[in-house]
C-alpha cells in the first residue's frame, strides 16, 4: 500500500492511494477539511461539473487551479482550499447557479454561505444545475440509464430520449434521493418515486386495511379458475370476464416474443387472453401500448404488469397524464408478484448452457418455491434461480416490492397450495373485478408471502444503502464541518 504525504491548508496529511485512486476530495474530508461540492457522491464517478470543488494546487512550484473531486493525489502535494482566489471563483459559480435557480432553497443558503443575496446575472428561473447525479446513479449503480443529458451548450438538458415518456424507468427513486434539487420531481417523462410518494398514492388509490409487509388490501385469498392456466389461471380468468362483462374494453397483456421474449400488446378479445396466458419473467413497457388503446377509443383497460410497471403508470395517474387526455378513462391495475425479471438474450444462453434447449421452444416457464422451471418439449427442466443470477435485468435489485402494492389487484403463486394463485384485493376497483370472475376459494399462507416480501425489501434497503451513506456524509460535511471551514475563512478575512 502506497503512503502518500500531502499538505491541505497548512496541515501535514498522511494517506493511502491504491492505482492513484484518492482524490484531493477524499482525503480532505477524511481529515476533517471542508471542500464543498453540489455535483459529487462517494457511490459515483468522479465528474467534475459544477466546480465548486476548485481548489489550487502547488506542484513543482508551480501554481494551478483543479478539481478536487477527480484530481488525484500524488506525494508531496500541497494544496489550497480557501484562498482569497478560491473564495473568488467558488462565489462566482454561486451567483451562475443562484441565477439559474433562484427559487432553490439548498442554493440560497450555499450562496449564502459566501455573502451572495442576489446575483448579478439575468434570473432564469430553472430548476436543474446540470449536476448529473441522477442519470449517473441511473446508469452507473441501478443500471437502467433511462434518463441522460440532451442537447449541448445553453440548451443542454436532462430527458430521456427524445424527450418521450421512458420505457425503461423502474421508478426506482434512485435518482429522486441523489438530486441536490427538486427538479427531478419536474420532469413528466420519468417516474421518481420515494417511500413518501408510494404512501400517498396508497391512500390516494387504493382503500382497505393496512398491512405493513404486503401493503393495502380489502381481501387475501387463494383462488383458482376454470381456466387452465398458471398457478390457477386467475389472471386469465379475471380478463375473459371482465370483457364478456363489458367491465373491460380491453386489456395490455403480455405476449410471447421470440426475439425479445415478451412484447405488451392490446387484447379486446376474451378468446384473446387465452394466447397470452402464461409468465414471461421479462420487463416489457406498457406505456405505449396503454396510450395507443385509449387513442384507439378504449375506455376502461387493464394493465397486467410487474411492481416496476405499476409503479409507473400509478406515477402518470398521479400526475394527471391520462386525464387530460382521456377524461373518462379507467385504467385497472393488475400487479404480479415479483422477486427479479430477466434479460431474455441472457436467460436464453444461460438455458442452453445449462440444459441444451431452445428457450423459444418452451411451453411453460414458472418459478416456484425458489426453483426457475421450464417444460418444452413434453419435458420438465428445472434449476435453482440463483443460478441464473447473471441473467437477472438491471434494477431489478433496487425494487423493493414483491407484491405490487400499488395496484388494484395483486396476483402470484407464493402463499398459496399447487395449482392456486395468491390474490391480494387493495382497491373497490379491482374488487368489481375479482367478483365478476368465477374460482373457487382458499386461505393462503401470509407469512410464506411476508416472509420473501422482506427478503426483497432487504435486499433493495442494501443497494440502496451506499447512495444513503454517501448522502449521510455530504449533509455531515456541509453542517458540521462545512460551517467550521467558512467561519475559519472569514476569520481570515477571505469571507466578508
Amino acid at each position: 500500500m502506497t503512503k502518500l504525504i500531502v499538505i491541505i491548508d497548512g496541515h501535514e496529511i498522511e494517506t493511502s492511494a491504491e492505482g492513484g485512486s484518492t482524490t484531493i476530495l477524499e482525503a480532505a474530508r477524511l481529515a476533517g477539511i471542508y471542500i464543498p461540492t453540489l455535483c459529487h457522491h462517494p457511490s459515483l464517478e468522479a465528474y467534475g461539473s459544477c466546480r465548486l470543488c476548485t481548489v489550487q494546487i502547488v506542484k513543482n512550484g508551480r501554481k494551478k487551479l483543479v478539481t478536487a473531486c477527480n484530481f488525484p493525489l500524488e506525494d508531496g502535494l500541497i494544496v489550497n482550499t480557501c484562498t482569497q482566489e478560491i473564495m473568488e471563483i467558488r462565489r462566482m459559480i454561486m451567483e451562475l447557479l443562484l441565477a439559474r435557480c433562484p427559487q432553490e432553497k439548498r442554493l440560497q443558503e450555499m450562496a449564502g454561505e459566501y455573502g451572495v443575496i442576489k446575483p448579478r446575472f439575468l434570473p432564469q428561473d430553472k430548476n436543474c444545475i446540470l449536476c448529473g447525479l441522477c442519470y449517473r446513479v441511473c446508469e452507473e449503480l441501478v443500471g437502467v440509464a433511462a434518463i441522460n443529458a440532451q442537447n449541448r451548450g445553453v440548451t443542454r438538458d436532462v430527458d430521456t430520449p427524445y424527450g418521450q415518456l421512458s420505457e425503461e424507468c423502474i421508478a426506482c427513486g434512485a435518482c429522486a434521493l441523489v438530486c441536490p434539487t427538486n427538479s427531478i420531481f419536474e420532469r413528466k417523462n420519468i417516474y421518481p418515486l420515494t417511500s413518501i410518494d408510494i404512501k400517498e398514492m396508497e391512500e390516494e388509490f387504493l382503500c382497505g386495511a393496512n398491512d405493513d409487509d404486503l401493503g393495502v388490501n380489502r381481501e387475501m385469498l387463494a383462488a383458482k379458475s376454470s381456466v387452465e392456466g398458471q398457478d390457477g389461471g386467475m389472471v386469465t380468468s379475471i380478463l375473459q370476464r371482465g370483457i364478456e362483462t363489458g367491465l373491460l374494453d380491453g386489456a395490455i397483456v403480455a405476449q410471447k416474443d421470440e426475439r425479445l421474449g415478451a412484447k405488451a400488446a392490446l387484447v379486446d378479445e376474451a378468446a384473446s387472453i387465452l394466447q397470452a396466458k402464461g409468465t414471461k419473467y421479462v420487463r416489457v413497457s406498457v406505456i405505449a401500448p396503454l396510450l395507443e388503446a385509449l387513442e384507439k377509443g378504449k375506455r376502461r383497460i387493464a394493465v397486467v404488469g410487474t411492481p416496476c410497471q405499476m409503479r409507473t403508470v400509478r406515477k402518470l395517474q398521479r400526475q394527471g397524464y391520462f386525464q387530460e387526455r382521456f377524461s373518462d378513462a379507467q385504467i385497472f391495475l393488475i400487479g404480479l408478484f415479483c422477486f427479479e425479471s430477466f434479460d431474455y438474450e441472457s436467460l436464453k444462453s444461460r438455458v442452453i448452457e445449462l440444459f441444451g434447449i431452445d428457450l423459444d421452444r418452451s411451453e411453460k416457464m414458472q418459478i416456484a418455491r425458489g426453483k426457475f422451471i421450464i417444460a418444452a418439449e413434453g419435458k420438465e427442466y428445472s434449476c435453482r434461480v440463483r443460478d441464473l443470477g447473471d441473467a437477472v435485468r438491471a434494477g431489478c435489485g433496487f425494487c423493493g416490492d414483491l407484491v405490487s402494492r400499488l395496484a388494484d389487484i395483486s396476483i402470484g403463486s407464493i402463499g398459496s397450495e399447487d395449482g392456486y394463485s395468491t390474490v391480494i384485493v387493495r382497491s373497490e376497483q379491482g374488487e368489481r373485478l375479482l367478483n365478476a370472475a368465477q374460482f373457487d376459494r382458499k386461505g393462503i399462507n401470509r407469512e410464506d408471502i411476508a416472509k420473501l416480501a422482506a427478503i426483497k425489501k432487504k435486499n433493495a434497503d442494501g443497494n440502496f444503502a451506499g447512495i444513503v451513506a454517501g448522502l449521510t456524509e455530504r449533509m455531515e460535511a456541509e453542517g458540521n464541518v462545512g460551517a467550521q471551514s467558512s467561519a475559519e475563512c472569514r476569520n481570515s478575512g477571505i469571507l466578508s
